[in-house]
């Protein structure tokens, strides 16, 4: 009996990934709205921490090596995920958000991330011992902030009613876009890492990284997503389309965005984001689909399961000094971690606070500053950053060569890199709670919700009425924009 038995089962490593996975995603789904609204935690850390736990580390059950996976289907898996993430970013901002709000973006995009790419690349060359170009290279991968943790957090739950919207919105779209404007800053550090001339590094950089991959993908996104729409309007004005495919439209144009860019040569991210924006630039598709919650089904599915891969994958034996990288070690890896995450954005956001119109406040500009979470998009830009460095294109080879002009930075990158994309998933992904708990003991005793950190009023310290947190829609086309006037920035003060 025991022998026929054993013939029937098959507990291969894979078929134990589909069960805990279900089970997980299950488990989370009945209790969601008790894990999000009471306790204040979002999917990313919960879906990290079963993926380390179930991973070859612990338990042994998910081992994605044992399947055959390579860098090139971690590469692939990261782009489709942060691409559809992107899109539903640039699909869910406002009617027309950037004609009003460029402002704030683009100071969010240019000044603040400059400075964190270069302060981040300061702290990696000073405690992990690396060269400049090396150090680039790490910083360019933290650089952006990650959409899925961002939309885990300003999106769907208690906490997120507690946030102006201007604020919600502002850091969305920051996150939608800074996963394709860090590009720049990725190939200016391999550029460097190629020793050649300055000259040719610029040249390079500006036409095949600023004009072709940037500039162009986002053109293009932005046009495919108009025309997608147009297209749209017209098959359902004529009936040409059933309403499961007018859904399916929705993925379906988010995954042809991603084919575009990639066999381009374009910045996928860019191109995602484009179309999702030029897509839902009126605002027609949104209030059509705004009861489906497709960008949640995503987050649960998609986001959720990339997390617990994550987890799986942690380079833990690579966090210990080796002859490659005598300096890596994990009390380094600590402290490189909380400098990061202490002076990646904070001082410059509360520098520049009079000059990002949506900023209304010191505390804005600190909860801003603090929330900058780095996650999957910083794994896709590793990858990335080694296919480069290991065969001069973004087809990254299975596994690291064993010997290579750049073994060293090749070897340097992903373990740094997945450190502290693992703190920052679990602190970025827990600070909600924390942030509920000391504004519950903040309050007189008379205000406090009944039960812990379970208030719904606004966070103290900010703007949340009169323009400044309730007036802006919260969906495309939830109403007339006109309604909403934002304060200038302080360049254009009629003081």
């Amino acid at each position: 009996m025991g022998s026929w038995l054993s013939k029937q089962l098959e507990p291969t490593s894979a078929h134990f990934t589909y069960l805990v996975l279900s089970i997980f995603l299950l488990a989370y789904a009945f209790f969601s709205d008790f894990i999000r609204n009471r306790l204040h935690l979002s999917e990313p850390p919960l879906a990290t921490a079963v993926g380390i736990l179930f991973g070859p580390r612990v338990l042994g059950v998910i081992d994605p090596a044992s399947w055959g996976w390579s860098d090139s289907i971690t590469q692939e898996a990261t782009r489709i995920v942060v691409s559809f993430q992107v899109f539903t970013v640039g699909v869910q901002l406002p009617k027309a958000y950037f004609s009003r709000h460029w402002p704030s973006v683009a100071m969010m995009l240019l000044p603040v991330m400059t400075y964190g790419w270069l302060v981040t690349a300061g702290f990696v060359y000073a405690i992990m011992k690396t060269d400049w170009a090396t150090a680039l290279i790490i910083s360019a991968c933290l650089t952006p902030t990650d959409p899925v943790l961002a939309a885990a957090v300003l999106q769907g739950s208690r906490f997120s009613g507690r946030v102006p919207r201007r604020l919600r919105h502002m850091l969305s779209a920051e996150s939608g876009c800074n996963d394709g404007t860090s590009f720049p800053f990725l190939y200016a550090g391999l550029l460097m890492s190629m020793g050649t001339s300055t000259g040719e590094i610029i040249k390079s950089w500006f036409l095949s990284t600023i004009l072709w991959q940037c500039a162009l993908g986002l053109s293009i996104g932005l046009a495919l997503g108009h025309f997608a729409n147009r297209g749209l309007r017209i098959a359902e004005r004529r009936k040409w389309i059933d309403p499961a495919s007018f859904l399916s439209f929705y993925l379906l144009l988010a995954l042809l965005s991603v084919g575009v860019g990639a066999s381009l040569g374009l910045d996928d991210f860019l191109v995602a984001f484009g179309a999702g924006t030029g897509f839902a630039w009126d605002g027609w598709f949104a209030n059509k689909t705004k009861e489906t919650h497709l960008g949640d089904i995503l987050d649960l599915l998609l986001n959720s399961s990339t997390f617990v891969y994550f987890g799986a994958i942690i380079p833990w034996s690579q966090f210990v000094p080796r002859d490659i990288s005598p300096d890596i070690t994990i009390w380094r890896l600590i402290g490189l971690l909380i400098l990061i995450l202490l002076f990646r954005r904070l001082p410059i956001v509360l520098l520049l606070k009079p000059l990002i119109p949506d900023i209304r406040t010191y505390r804005e500009a600190l909860f801003c500053g603090h929330f900058g979470p780095m996650g999957l998009g910083g794994l896709f830009l590793v990858i990335e950053a080694r296919a480069q460095l290991e065969t001069g294109e973004s087809i990254p080879l299975p596994h690291p060569p064993e010997h290579h002009p750049n073994k060293k930075t090749i070897e340097t990158v992903w373990p740094v890199v997945c450190f502290i994309l693992l703190g920052s998933t679990f602190i970025h992904g827990c600070s909600v709670a924390g942030i509920s708990v000391a504004s519950h003991f903040q309050r007189n005793k008379d205000e406090r919700a009944p039960l812990l950190a379970q208030e719904d009023e606004g966070l103290d310290g900010m703007v949340h009425e009169g323009g400044g947190g309730e007036s802006e829609p919260s969906v495309s086309g939830d109403e007339d924009v006109s309604l909403y006037k934002p304060r200038s920035p302080a360049w254009e003060c009629n003081c």
